[in-house]
């Protein structure tokens, strides 16, 4: 099938599937991962993840947190900083330790272990912002404390992954880059952002209200957007990440609202949904009975580790009950951050590929079951319900 027909067809399932889930009260998103899993290698097979298709995913996550950022507010992403940081650190400890232990009673090397419980705490936060957003939610506290501590997790989860490749040698074939050197290049990275939200976004987006070219602000912003996550690429982090600091530098400008109302409609139109897709297509079920007890213990502690350790984190920071279930639910999902990191240390060898499908479909599984839990979970608190 050409790509076209696919994208014809895909658009018209996630769309139906869009409206059947808010028709039964499901998170849209589970409706478009449910396309890509009926049609995609699990069941049906008529869709697969061709380059074309995975690079619109990709674009589909680097504008939802685009957008993610700019429906933020960064005086509340500065408030609870703090918090953020405890949550996010709790949130890695607990997976690493608790599936790390697990996968070693499962017979695989303690080496492998530390690599999927390093796999398992990285938080993708793309679908919790579309879940916070239909809801919402995304501008609270909690809000503001997983989309920081998700940021948090990203840096940690690849400090982690340098530290594991670094002591597995060279076994991949790859150049190596010095640890202080990652580190060196990301702390950077932050002084770009810095500077972009106080001097450099707010110059260009002046600038390009005086071109002449139709929507020119809206153009500036797409720039600006590529090119920070081109360089959060570059350092070693997310695409995602580096969009979404995009996003929080141009809600800072007079063309906030400009550039949101014009994004949003072009996103949802064919690059969101394309990404949600994309985690189904992902899956498989060859194998399924043999590794479904493995299988089924780590998606529970897929989420409970992130539930429990990110809830755990706001409660030391004085979160009430409601919003400890909150800001852990919203840190459940894995999605593509732990695709990502399965994949490099698939590439260097930290895993053997006996065991890689097994843990892409946990993680799609923990994806898929994370949704579910964090409408839950605004539903019960009292604070996103006035929000």
């Amino acid at each position: 099938m050409s790509f076209l027909g696919t994208l014809c067809i895909l658009l018209l399932a996630t769309t139906l599937a869009g409206h059947f889930s808010h028709r039964i009260g499901i998170p849209a998103v589970i409706g478009e991962i449910l396309v890509g899993v009926i049609l995609g290698p699990a069941i049906f097979n008529v869709v697969h993840l061709t380059n074309l298709v995975q690079t619109f995913s990709d674009l589909g996550v680097i504008v939802l947190m685009f957008i993610g950022g700019l429906e933020s507010n960064l005086a509340l992403l500065k408030k609870y900083l703090r918090p953020a940081i405890v949550v996010a650190v709790i949130g890695v400890i607990f997976p690493v330790l608790i599936m790390g232990g697990t996968s070693y009673f499962f017979h695989f090397t303690w080496f492998e272990s530390l690599f999927i419980g390093v796999i398992f705490s990285a938080t993708s936060v793309s679908i919790s912002v579309e879940v916070l957003k239909e809801f919402k939610a995304l501008d609270t506290k909690e809000g503001a404390t997983i989309l920081g501590a998700a940021v948090a997790d990203d840096i940690i989860g690849v400090i982690l992954l340098s530290i594991m490749i670094s002591m597995m040698g060279d076994q991949g074939g790859h150049a190596q880059t010095a640890l202080w050197l990652v580190l060196l290049e990301q702390a950077a990275f932050f002084v770009g952002v810095f500077l972009l939200t106080r001097w450099i976004a707010p110059a260009l987006m002046s600038l390009s209200n005086h071109l002449l070219m139709a929507v020119s602000p809206t153009i500036m912003s797409v720039i600006i957007c590529l090119a920070m996550a081109w360089l959060a690429e570059i350092v070693g982090l997310s695409g995602a990440i580096g969009a979404f600091f995009a996003g929080t530098a141009i809600a800072q400008t007079d063309y906030q609202h400009q550039v949101d109302v014009s994004i949003e409609p072009v996103g949802y139109t064919i690059f969101i949904p394309i990404f949600f897709v994309s985690v189904g297509l992902n899956m498989t079920f060859d194998g399924f009975w043999q590794s479904l007890p493995f299988v089924a213990v780590m998606t529970v502690l897929g989420v409970l580790t992130k539930l429990i350790g990110c809830g755990l984190g706001a409660k030391l920071n004085g979160f009430s009950a409601h919003s400890n279930y909150l800001v852990g639910a919203g840190m459940i999902s894995r999605g593509e951050m732990a695709l990502i990191t399965a994949q490099i240390g698939f590439s260097a060898h930290l895993l053997s590929s006996n065991y890689y499908s097994d843990i892409i479909l946990v993680i799609i599984l923990v994806t898929m079951i994370a949704p579910f839990v964090l409408k839950d979970a605004i539903h019960r608190a009292p604070s996103t319900a006035e929000a």
